[in-house]
């Protein structure tokens, strides 16, 4: 638990919470126990506070050019916690969530799925395969998250009696105010998706999202972190693996368009992972009527995967990054 964390709406920290004497934290755990217990939550745990933070290089007069940080109740967030512990514990216990979900889980990272990827890739070269990978970007994956689809999620995999509901509870009657300084706006309504800034939202988040991996076949590989989809196929006939992605594209719309969720085709990009000589034909792939851009080199999870996998334009980034920052310690170091 961080002591720094700023606080919520109701202006009380984790540092106070830590220095609370022991009958106060027996009151506490008392009133978590009733609201497990009695299906209540209260009302201003709904209520969020969001810092609008402009993104490095852009251009400030734009609203979507800023990331919003939410700030929750710190006693609502340490009841999450708890509950999120357990409900972790058991998902991982019964297997709810698939393998290939890398995002926020103990024991895997990034790592698992970029070697997932360059092993494909190396085994497709090997082969002397064409391998064609699709990263997909889901629009507002968070805000349009299908609360709904989340506490079916629950249900199918035997969650019943004071969870759903406490998760129902958490999720409805959501509303969050914007701050600038010390001006706050009026308040608005979160009629979707899972709070930001919010302990269990990742959990809940993943559980219900990474159902769409269940809906590929099985010549397509993929991969997911929290939202960070993947998938690829490789064989020796580029028209047969635009016929395969093809299909798994449309089943994933499909599951999209069924859950709330979008994919989209301007963000989204392809690459044709390929070391055989000659002109070899792009496949056409599309989201709707929308083609898939074609790319020769994809940032996927913060490492540059370029056609032929040499990893030099991904080199050449870590370079100049490390040149920047040479030249601020020289600046630094230097003495008037």
């Amino acid at each position: 638990m961080k002591l720094d964390t700023s606080p919520g709406p109701d202006g009380i920290t984790y540092n106070m919470l830590r220095h609370l004497s022991t009958t106060s934290l027996s009151n506490l755990l008392y009133l978590f126990n009733r609201i497990w217990i009695e299906q209540k939550f209260p009302s201003q745990w709904h209520e969020a506070i969001v810092i609008p933070i402009l993104k490095p290089g852009k251009d400030s007069t734009d609203p979507l050019n800023y990331r919003p940080i939410a700030l929750t109740n710190c006693m609502c967030k340490t009841r999450e916690r708890m509950v999120n512990s357990r409900l972790v514990y058991e998902l991982e216990k019964h297997e709810c969530i698939s393998p290939l979900q890398s995002g926020f889980r103990r024991g895997r990272s990034t790592v698992d799925n970029l070697v997932l990827l360059e092993t494909e890739i190396r085994n497709a070269f090997v082969r002397r395969n064409h391998l064609v990978a699709i990263f997909f970007d889901l629009e507002k994956a968070y805000d349009r998250a299908w609360r709904y689809g989340i506490l079916w999620s629950l249900l199918e995999f035997g969650f019943y009696g004071n969870l759903p509901i406490f998760i129902k509870n958490f999720l409805s009657s959501r509303i969050f105010r914007v701050r600038v300084g010390s001006f706050y706006s009026n308040p608005f309504i979160q009629a979707e998706g899972v709070p930001q800034g919010s302990v269990l939202s990742v959990t809940l988040f993943i559980l219900h999202l990474s159902q769409i991996l269940n809906h590929l076949p099985p010549s397509v590989k993929c991969s997911l972190y929290v939202d960070d989809l993947h998938i690829s196929c490789q064989g020796s006939n580029i028209r047969l693996i635009e016929r395969q992605l093809q299909h798994a594209v449309n089943k994933l719309v499909a599951w999209c368009d069924a859950n709330g969720h979008t994919l989209s085709s301007e963000k989204s990009r392809r690459v044709h992972f390929c070391r055989k000589t000659g002109i070899h034909p792009d496949p056409t792939i599309h989201i709707g009527d929308v083609d898939i851009p074609v790319v020769t080199e994809m940032r996927f999870l913060g490492v540059i995967f370029d056609k032929k996998l040499t990893f030099l334009p991904y080199i050449l980034s870590l370079r100049k990054k490390c040149e920047k920052l040479l030249n601020i310690l020289k600046v630094l170091s230097t003495t008037i």
